[in-house]
């Protein structure tokens, strides 16, 4: 019998690539395949583009809009392009009394969106009762801080932005949310509450990122503020089953 891998408990802990083996003095064929597969998918999920008619098909009502960054080079050339609302999607942002708004967004991982978007935004929905909510936005060429621009145009109370995180080796498909107080353009990180790692294999699930999500507004609505004093005030840490940042 070959001898026990002592690496094998610690590989059941982890998704990162550990104790490889070898061939000669290379690394095995598989580990090589498997790790050039994950290289090709986190860059597929970069450059992939969201399927517009299948987010409105699924989310009715919903609006679409595009930071001023022109094409996908450019955005991830120009990061700040990404950051601000084009002016010309300025007048499909209806203006009310919110008190949130959601936003989906593109960022670094179409495929996060088109995996994990949608069942997110119902679970949220589901949790917020009493909650004006104003229609959903669809964002493309999106940074998290695109949502201030929307926010702020629509007079919402809160802007929660669903946007792919940036793809790794591991998962190309995570999720994170983006939560804002009185979204305005300017906002600081540390002004910013982020629930991240959703997706449905080995990440936060969509229930628990909801549960986190609308205990985070409520009580944003409650103390008037979000980010680093919220975080404080929770004494939320962690998320069992994937991870949950509560800070900007």
């Amino acid at each position: 019998m070959p001898p026990e891998d002592p690496w094998e408990q610690l590989r059941l802990a982890t998704r990162a690539r550990i104790g490889l083996g070898r061939a000669g003095d290379a690394m095995k064929i598989a580990d090589v395949l498997e790790f050039q597969f994950a290289h090709a998918t986190a860059r597929d999920a970069v450059h992939t583009k969201l399927d517009l008619a299948r987010l409105k098909t699924a989310l009715p009502g919903a609006i679409c809009v595009h930071s001023e960054a022109e094409n996908r080079e450019q955005y991830l050339r120009r990061p700040d392009l990404g950051r601000r609302l084009h002016p010309d999607c300025l007048p499909l942002l209806p203006r009310g009394e919110y008190d949130a708004v959601l936003v989906i967004a593109d960022g670094l991982s179409a495929t996060a969106v088109m995996h994990n978007a949608v069942p997110m935004f119902e679970a949220a929905v589901e949790r917020l009762g009493g909650f004006r909510i104003a229609p959903p936005v669809i964002a493309t060429q999106a940074r998290v801080a695109l949502g201030d621009d929307i926010g702020e145009a629509m007079g919402a109370k809160l802007c929660a932005v669903l946007i792919g995180e940036r793809p790794g080796l591991t998962v190309s498909d995570s999720l994170g949310i983006y939560l804002t107080y009185t979204p305005k353009r300017g906002t600081m990180d540390s002004g910013r509450n982020c629930i991240s790692n959703i997706h449905t294999h080995g990440g936060l699930s969509y229930g628990t990122a909801g549960d986190m999500l609308a205990w985070l507004m409520r009580e944003a609505l409650r103390r008037g503020l979000t980010g680093v004093g919220l975080k404080e005030a929770s004494g939320l840490i962690g998320g069992g089953e994937g991870q949950a940042v509560l800070a900007g």
